[in-house]
């Protein structure tokens, strides 16, 4: 498996790895990733050997192999095994954290979020909310009125719009400010540099089987060791925790680590796979370096070159700190309003259906692609993801589809 460095070349050559149909250009990675074959087959030969002998694997083997995993990506990440758990997806994260804070009667605490915020992750907190019976609150600014922020939420990347957002510097507000920060990096590991010992948050949750390769679905959960006690039950609770009246608080690592190991027989064998994720992106790729400095490269050079043929523009900034990541933004040329019944698309003899949805499954119909339309401060915009398997071509390529549907949406309304 392993390439010698004047070998490598991402490009094209590089769809020999994964598993797309015979023309299907991938250009929302971002949403939902997508991993190499190899890593695949090794998920699937752990499925084979837990159908071979269920009990031993399942009691025995899957809990060594997951050892290994933590292992592996607590060296990645650069913090202690004993804080490394993994889950589902970030939104489980994001769950997990809120779920167990245990909100003051005042009435006065709050959830602090940017308006950016993951939809389902606004949804969480909104559920938390409620459940409270409204002892917490969402704001967006909070302690002139009296008011008790207890956690911030925010992203690595935002998700629509794709913006790499000042997640440092806000995790050391925070800290600075003895409010509790909870990073949602979904589009964090694989894509840009995590330094979790330098960052220090108190949560983190990052999706591995976005940018780091692995199967769906695997999310790295961090929490350093003083944040450990708050984390008293998983979703769901499962054999792993540790009732108060059994005299524990979930106060040692290991009762921590083991209330993840276990949760049930969802099957997690996506999380077994770190290992080898992180040896295909060094061996395949030549290492992390040279997979974000090509990603970031091919979206920023391309996303210009699609809003050069739309004769719009990228959503960024002068000194690129918003786009120093894998995907872009670009507005797309459309007047039609983003809310509103104004907004939906009425055609002959068809319901009304959403600029959104009319663009999206039409492109996967007439041109066997995928790209994210979504409104923003009143205009539309596409995001396109930049990775290995993909050339600054299938930008242009889609610079010209684009056009051609924005086009076509138009002719068809008139």
């Amino acid at each position: 498996m392993s390439l010698c460095q004047d070998e490598l070349k991402f490009g094209h050559e590089m769809r020999q790895h994964f598993s797309f149909a015979p023309g299907y250009r991938n250009l929302n990675h971002g949403s939902f990733g997508a991993s190499p074959t190899v890593i695949r087959n090794r998920a699937n030969e752990l499925r084979e050997e837990c159908e071979a002998t269920p009990c031993p694997f399942i009691k025995y083997r899957f809990p060594q192999l997951l050892d290994d995993s933590r292992a592996a990506m607590s060296s990645f990440l650069g913090v202690p095994e004993s804080t490394i758990v993994f889950v589902p997806n970030a939104t489980t994260g994001v769950n997990t954290v809120l779920r167990n804070i245990v909100w003051n009667s005042d009435g006065r605490d709050e959830i602090l979020q940017l308006d950016v915020i993951y939809g389902a992750c606004a949804k969480t907190a909104q559920y938390v909310c409620e459940a409270s019976g409204n002892k917490v609150r969402t704001r967006q600014s909070s302690r002139l009125e009296g008011n008790h922020p207890r956690i911030a939420i925010f992203d690595t990347i935002a998700s629509n719009p794709r913006l790499r957002l000042p997640f440092a510097e806000l995790t050391a507000v925070c800290r600075a400010e003895e409010v509790l920060s909870l990073i949602d990096g979904a589009h964090g590991i694989g894509q840009i540099d995590l330094n979790l010992s330098k960052l220090d948050p108190d949560f983190l949750v990052s999706n591995c089987h976005k940018w780091l390769f692995t199967p769906r679905s695997c999310a790295v959960f961090y929490v350093p060791e003083r944040n450990q006690t708050m984390i008293r039950s998983i979703l769901p609770t499962s054999h792993g925790f540790i009732a108060r009246s059994q005299g524990s608080s979930c106060v040692k690592a290991t009762d921590f680590v083991s209330n993840f190991d276990f949760v049930g027989t969802t099957d997690s064998v996506s999380f077994l796979t770190v290992p080898e994720a992180i040896q295909w992106r060094q061996t395949v790729c030549g290492g992390e370096d040279k997979i974000r400095q090509y990603c970031i490269q091919l979206s920023r050079k391309g996303g210009q070159r699609v809003a050069e043929i739309l004769g719009t523009k990228v959503l960024g900034n002068v000194s690129h700190s918003l786009t120093e990541c894998c995907m872009v933004n670009i507005l797309l040329p459309l007047t039609k309003p983003t809310s509103g019944d104004e907004s939906m698309i009425r055609t002959a003899g068809a319901p009304s259906i959403t600029v959104t949805d009319w663009m999206q499954q039409t492109m996967i119909r007439r041109f066997k692609t995928f790209m994210p339309v979504f409104p923003f401060q009143g205009s539309w915009w596409v995001r396109l993801s930049g990775q290995i398997y993909l050339e600054e071509s299938d930008f242009e390529w889609a610079g010209w589809t684009l056009k051609d549907l924005c086009e076509t949406l138009l002719d068809e309304e008139n």
